[in-house]
């Protein structure tokens, strides 16, 4: 099953691939260079209508689902961006949606597709302050769970937000994080009893707000025009007005967005692999070596069919999940598997891809170069293999 091409799908497609073509390909390479996109790419997205896709009109967004925003997404790198384009650009993916999800929590359901639960007083006014900005493009958000002293799990957060009167007093620090340099507010974990306890909220807290320190610049192998810094706060004071929903439904918050979180990185992954397979197709066609194209040796012809296979199969696992968490089915197992083929699929391909386009594929002006480095991080971000393995096997009674 793969996700329906509907007309409308077909004009977001068209759509995506002119604004990849207008405004990101002449400027990549020297956005990898600088280590961040501008804001104004931003706020050029958002007036285009590609920034909103997947978040309800109701709150700023462009509509549409989470299927819409896999086509969003497979049709930049596609077109020749990257994933770490979609990192910088689209980083309000995953600091956003706990908020829409708790003001949706507050008329008895949910806005776009996200489950319901309990109410807030103060989401709505959350929805105004930093949704709706950021999906114009006037702000930038990013998203702060992991921690220098731990990765993966969660519930062992330790930064901590003690209640001061109608503030919450945070201290601790987090670290990787996405558009850290650039955002304007953080959407961050924080634990709301005592450190590693599980009992986790979700707090906004602004950039400039005294003891909230930006920490350096972070170097990456990959994703380099995707800024990633580390985050310090010292006796910082919050609003509590600022908190996502209700105090300790954090770790329920986070847990409810992880599979479009991962859904993303495993489009990443497979459109990725469907990009190297064109770009090691077209170099086989055009190298010629001892007279003749590569494309003219059997074996080459194999492992160009073979590479497409197997981009093409993580494609249509992915869509079919994607599919089935459209519609609300529980279906974290599958999601899981569905990370971890596009992502073995991913580095099988990249990896050929560029063995087939020879010496040339290890230089920086080759773009199968850049899917290279940045394909490594996808099998990390959004829960790692290993983690999606452990996921797996309890789905299997394990």
């Amino acid at each position: 099953m793969t996700i329906v091409d509907t007309p409308e799908r077909r004009q977001l497609r068209e759509l995506t691939r002119a604004f990849v073509t207008k405004e990101v390909l002449p400027h990549l390479a020297d956005w990898e260079r600088a280590g961040e996109v501008p804001r104004s790419l931003h706020r050029t997205a958002a007036e285009i209508g590609l920034l909103g896709v997947g978040f309800p009109e109701s709150v700023g967004g462009s509509g549409g689902d989470l299927l819409d925003s896999i086509v969003v997404t497979e049709e930049i790198i596609r077109s020749g961006g990257s994933s770490g384009l979609i990192a910088a650009l689209f980083t309000h993916g995953i600091a956003l949606p706990h908020m829409v999800a708790a003001a949706g929590r507050r008329t008895g359901g949910s806005l776009g597709g996200r489950p319901a639960g309990s109410p807030s007083p103060t989401d709505d006014d959350l929805v105004d302050r930093y949704v709706r900005p950021t999906l114009a493009g006037t702000l930038i958000g990013a998203l702060a769970i992991t921690e220098p002293d731990g990765g993966s799990d969660v519930a062992a957060i330790r930064t901590t937000a003690r209640r001061d009167g109608d503030h919450y007093l945070v201290n601790g620090s987090k670290t990787y994080i996405t558009s850290g340099i650039r955002a304007d507010f953080v959407t961050t974990a924080v634990c709301t009893d005592f450190p590693g306890s599980g009992e986790l909220s979700l707090l906004v807290i602004e950039k400039g707000t005294p003891g909230f320190t930006v920490g350096r610049r972070l170097e990456k192998l990959g994703w380099h025009c995707s800024d990633t810094a580390e985050l310090s706060f010292v006796d910082v004071r919050v609003p509590v007005a600022n908190r996502i929903g209700a105090e300790n439904t954090g770790f329920l918050a986070i847990m409810q967005q992880f599979a479009a979180e991962r859904l993303s990185l495993a489009t990443q992954a497979y459109a990725t692999a469907q990009r190297c397979v064109e770009l090691a197709t077209r170099w086989c066609r055009d190298r010629s070596t001892f007279g003749r194209p590569l494309a003219s040796r059997q074996l080459v012809r194999h492992r160009l069919a073979e590479l497409h296979t197997r981009a093409e199969a993580a494609r249509a696992y992915v869509h079919e999940v994607a599919t089935r968490v459209a519609a609300g089915e529980p279906v974290v197992t599958e999601v899981a598997m569905a990370k971890n083929v596009a992502v073995a699929a991913c580095d099988h391909v990249v990896d050929a891809a560029l063995q087939l386009h020879g010496g040339f594929g290890y230089l920086r002006d080759a773009e199968v170069e850049r899917h290279y480095r940045d394909a490594r991080i996808l099998g990390i971000g959004g829960g790692t293999t290993e983690i999606m393995n452990e996921i797996i096997a309890k789905g299997m009674g394990l």
